[in-house]
């Protein structure tokens, strides 16, 4: 295991950065082959990615092992000075392999079995896969620990991104044991899930099923929260079952993952600590086009300052190059000019490597129109230009790069596995964590605020605000971390519903937001009620059940009308989502009150004083209206100011640095040039150190790092 603390202010410890393409020999012919290492060691590529869904070809039959293949790609490639990163295949496994053993395909919530000719198609849980995974592992660990190229291992490949869940025998077997592991006697696990309730007690361990959706209704939120508290166990076991093997074959290699769809995955646990580093495939484009935020820059910041909350700095295995597609889904080309601006943002957002997906395009398969530096007909256009750019850049920079951390004035919990899967557990038709979270986020981007997000438990004495977006699972001892933080200067903000469910995901006996938080606020929850979305007809627009989906009519129920207004400063605005009635301490200040209906006057956020800081509590759930209002009142006074003020749309601004030195870099999303004014002074990197003193002119798509003086 990697002694690695986890902390969002870790730099990846590498003395390069590591830059190139995951390659796919297998898909070309070997007359290819040459010419694409020659092509990439003048790009500036030091680092290729290699097998990860080749396990058919290094075991074409059980036992028997080629690596005849890989070994004369990973041999062309080093001769021209680029090294390999290997991966274990285990995300696509042989045909012989479900042939023999069809129960460790995974099985769907309809009770389908998943099938070959795709992908992470087996079930992770099950001992019979996670022995062959050994298996391969060992083999491959075995055969290339003294090869001079192969720097490092990636495991598997975006675990659980296509489908996290089972309910296969094997993970009920499996699901059975955990529990009896973790609860011992089963009355305990009975008061954990309130197997009173609906008579959904069990006499013993083997008698727990798994928690099928709307079977025929909804399930035990406590259930739940343990069936995928598992997933996440079981996905960190079979990680570790091939870490483990690769660190006795040579402790040198360095190992890392490449994340994906980040579901049912505890980041502070076993999954990233048992990682020198993690990684993060990055597609701005199809990301945009999943949550339609309007901005693929935007999206790409958003998701880069989720990872990094996670464990630090990272790199990004895959980063989008090219147009990108499978069957049901497609993005966005990039334009010339925007291949590099996307690499470069990750850096920004705490990258120390990355690799173009991919060198070239697949010509049959899933991915056909999945392109990749070079084009279908073999040709380097100005996608190979700009990465061969970027790779220069990078190299060339790197000493200053690497070793910095990105700054955060504003901080937002996050990177919590049991508040993200109890909000799922029982949404209610609330947003997320993560979703309100997004508004702060975006507001502070678009404004070039130094925010990203932040585990409790981490450092925060280097942030400025620490907002806490509805977790309702709280810790005491977090409690005690904000404390000492605000009475140093910081300034917290807690939302609604924080502190209201035991980890059991019960709803807590006390008054909310229960007795430590309450302490620390001032504030007692009273009541509480839902309330629409901002242009909402109801409180809810569709509800699954067994049966299909009931999809009210369209138009406004009741609660349309039934509006929540308050007042912050001399502004009156809609609440959205949900309300909160509280009481207050007398050392309370008020600083927005309800302003209808019959709690006219009464507390909707406060601020309490502490040490050198404040406590703010917030009734409701943030909007775009109340989010701006709260960041006009709390930013300034907390110290906070943008790290270029005034900026014009479409730049956005961001900040490596450690104790020497202090890097922002610049960068221009939009087609057409822009001037950016405000800069402070410094040399641009990019530009032969040309001096910048407040004035910077970007074309469109360009860029700057400015090392700031002083």
């Amino acid at each position: 295991m990697s002694d690695k603390t986890l902390s969002v202010w870790n730099p990846v410890k590498t003395d390069r950065f590591l830059v190139g393409a995951p390659h796919y020999p297998e898909h070309v012919d070997e007359s290819y082959w040459e010419r694409d290492a020659e092509r990439m060691a003048k790009a500036g590529f030091n680092v290729v990615r290699m097998a990860e869904f080749a396990w058919h070809i290094l075991e074409p039959k059980l036992g028997t092992f080629d690596f005849d293949l890989f070994d004369r790609a990973i041999a062309m490639l080093g001769r021209y000075g680029i090294d390999t990163i290997m991966c274990t295949p285990t995300a696509t496994p042989p045909r012989w392999l479900t042939v023999a053993h069809p129960e460790i395909l995974r099985v769907d919530g309809k009770g389908r079995p998943m099938s070959h000719g795709s992908r992470q198609h087996c079930d992770t849980a099950s001992p019979i896969f996670r022995e062959h995974s050994r298996r391969i592992t060992k083999a491959m660990a075995e055969h290339y620990r003294n090869n001079p190229h192969v720097v490092g291992w990636q495991t598997d490949n975006e675990l659980n991104t296509s489908m996290p869940e089972s309910f296969s025998k094997a993970t009920l077997s499996e699901f059975q044991a955990f529990l009896a592991g973790k609860y011992a006697e089963i009355g305990k696990l009975n008061t954990a899930w309130g197997g009173d309730f609906w008579a959904t007690a069990y006499d013993s361990f083997d008698q727990v099923v798994l928690p099928i959706e709307f079977g025929p209704t909804f399930p035990s939120p406590g259930h739940l929260q343990d069936y995928h508290r598992f997933l996440a166990f079981s996905t960190a076991r079979f990680q570790h079952d091939q870490v483990e093997i690769l660190r006795a074959a040579k402790p040198s290699w360095f190992v890392f993952h490449n994340l994906g769809g980040l579901r049912d995955i505890d980041f502070r646990g076993q999954f990233t600590t048992d990682l020198d580093f993690v990684g993060y495939d990055i597609y701005p484009m199809l990301y945009d086009e999943f949550q339609r935020l309007g901005n693929h820059a935007k999206v790409q910041a958003l998701h880069l300052d989720i990872c990094r909350g996670f464990s630090g700095n990272y790199i990004v295995p895959e980063q989008q190059s090219g147009f990108g597609s499978q069957p049901g889904f497609c993005t966005l080309t990039p334009e010339p000019g925007e291949l590099r601006r996307m690499a470069l943002s990750s850096v920004a957002h705490g990258a120390d490597g990355l690799m173009f997906f991919r060198w070239r395009p697949a010509h049959f398969g899933a991915e056909i129109y999945w392109m990749g530096i070079i084009d279908h007909d073999d040709v380097a256009r100005h996608r190979y230009d700009e990465a061969k750019r970027f790779a220069t850049e990078m190299t060339a920079l790197a000493p200053k790069i690497l070793g910095t951390y990105v700054r955060m004035d504003v901080g937002i919990a996050g990177s919590d596995f049991d508040n993200q899967e109890a909000h799922k557990t029982y949404p209610i038709g609330l947003p997320s964590p993560q979703d309100d979270a997004i508004l702060l986020h975006q507001h502070c981007y678009d404004r070039g605020i130094a925010c990203g997000f932040i585990h409790p438990e981490d450092d925060l004495s280097r942030l400025k605000l620490f907002y806490v977006p509805h977790w309702v699972m709280w810790k005491d001892e977090w409690t005690a971390k904000l404390e000492a933080f605000a009475e140093a200067g910081g300034t917290v903000v807690i939302g609604a519903r924080t502190g209201t469910r035991t980890q059991d995901n019960h709803v807590i006996r006390e008054t909310a937001p229960g007795t430590a938080l309450s302490k620390l606020t001032g504030v007692r929850v009273e009541d509480f009620g839902r309330l629409t979305a901002p242009g909402a007809n109801g409180l809810f627009d569709v509800m699954e059940r067994s049966g299909g989906l009931v999809i009210p009519p369209n138009k406004p129920a009741e609660s349309n009308r039934r509006q929540r207004r308050f007042k912050i400063g001399n502004r009156e605005m809609v609440a959205g989502h949900f309300y909160e009635n509280l009481s207050i301490d007398p050392d309370v200040e008020v600083i927005a009150a309800w302003s209808n209906r019959y709690a006219e006057g009464q507390p909707m956020a406060t601020s309490r004083k502490l040490g050198k800081g404040q406590v703010v509590y917030l009734g409701t759930y943030l909007t775009p209206e109340l989010t701006e209002a709260l960041t006009e009142r709390l930013l300034a006074p907390a110290g906070i100011e943008p790290l270029v003020g005034g900026l014009p749309e479409g730049v956005e601004v961001t900040m490596r640095m450690n104790g020497e030195r202090r890097l922002l870099f610049v960068q221009n999303y939009a087609d057409q040039a822009v001037v950016v004014g405000g800069v402070p002074a410094g040399r641009d990197l990019l530009d032969g150190e040309k001096r910048v003193r407040g004035r910077l002119e970007l074309e469109g798509y360009g860029c700057a790092i400015v090392e700031l003086e002083g």
